[in-house]
């Protein structure tokens, strides 16, 4: 063979090579796409497959994601197992849907072994959920890597609080590089999900016989009424729709019970009593469309957040443990 010719096959050999590792110090859309160009399929169908045998498995999966990022940045800490790790504190525990992400990546790593990290398909997994279940399609970046700590200690000081005022969620979104309407936009991934009942047990009143009594004045009183019968009757692991109108929609009815006074939660409601956020949520209750395509927006700066790219971090072999 001709020595220039193989020079020049070589040279375009060790091109692509070099565009298949994922070591880029930078996000991307296409990141995957030399090294593992199934790679969004393939999460796309497992989350599918996850959500029509549990249609609670898109909510879960919106929620896994959210205490992901919040603690440390998007990079996967949260899918640790262990003592003392970020899955093990009691802020944690009614997270559900890592068997999901777990899934994926195991038939990833039959595909492209050593490829796509765990955070990488958490994110993706929680964007399919939304358009699942009829939200918008998400373009994210990708090309995060796998975070190596993963400490119980740092949930509480870095998680948004059920109880926190507009003051305190504001606070709490801005550590992270996100704005007030991120807050308003990001709180619609309440449209889907349910809520134990200690989440907003502050609340209601618990009476001699168990039943609860409504004693926030905020709430529609028939509403609350709804959610005191169904919390009285329940136990521990009862939920309660945070949309109880449309709970399985991906759709801005959850703005539109903001302003019905039919919040679940008082992290939300307090939404509709700050003239830094009402307006937000009323244009959102207005128009699908503006929330849609402002979710999108927010949705993917929060996935940015204090991430690990580069040679930081590492690709896990197996999502709820470091690599050994």
């Amino acid at each position: 063979m001709d020595p220039n010719l193989m020079k020049l096959l070589l040279s375009s050999f060790l091109a692509l090579l070099l565009l298949s590792v994922p070591c880029s110090s930078q996000l991307s859309a296409d990141f995957y796409s030399f090294s593992c160009p199934n790679a969004e399929l393939l999460v796309r169908d497992t989350v599918r497959s996850a959500s029509d045998f549990d249609p609670t498995i898109p909510g879960k999966l919106l929620r896994l994601f959210f205490h992901d990022c919040l603690v440390q940045g998007c990079d996967g800490s949260v899918l640790i197992q262990g003592n003392g790790t970020e899955r093990s504190d009691p802020a944690n525990k009614s997270l559900g849907a890592f068997f999901v992400v777990e899934t994926a990546k195991r038939v990833l790593e039959v595909v492209c072994p050593g490829t796509v990290t765990c955070a990488d398909i958490l994110v993706l997994a929680a964007r399919d959920a939304v358009e699942l279940t009829g939200g918008p399609s998400v373009q994210v970046p990708l090309g995060r890597r796998d975070g190596l700590v993963s400490i119980a200690a740092n949930v509480r000081p870095n998680m948004v609080d059920t109880t926190f005022s507009v003051d305190k969620l504001a606070d709490r979104f801005a550590s992270i590089g996100l704005s007030i309407d991120d807050l308003v936009v990001l709180s619609g991934a309440h449209t889907i999900g349910s809520s134990h009942c200690d989440t907003f047990g502050e609340r209601f009143q618990q009476s001699s016989n168990g039943s609860w009594v409504p004693i926030d004045t905020t709430m529609d009183q028939g509403y609350a009424k709804q959610v005191a019968k169904r919390c009285s009757i329940g136990t521990s692991a009862t939920t309660f729709d945070n949309d109880a109108s449309t709970p399985m929609l991906f759709d801005n009815q959850y703005y539109i019970n903001l302003l019905a006074n039919q919040s679940l939660l008082h992290s939300d409601s307090v939404l509709v009593g700050d003239s830094r956020t009402i307006s937000k949520v009323e244009e959102f209750a207005q128009s699908q469309d503006a929330f849609f395509t402002s979710w999108a927006e927010s949705f993917s700066k929060l996935s940015t957040a204090g991430v690990k790219t580069g040679d930081e971090g590492e690709i896990r072999f197996a999502c709820q443990s470091v690599n050994g």
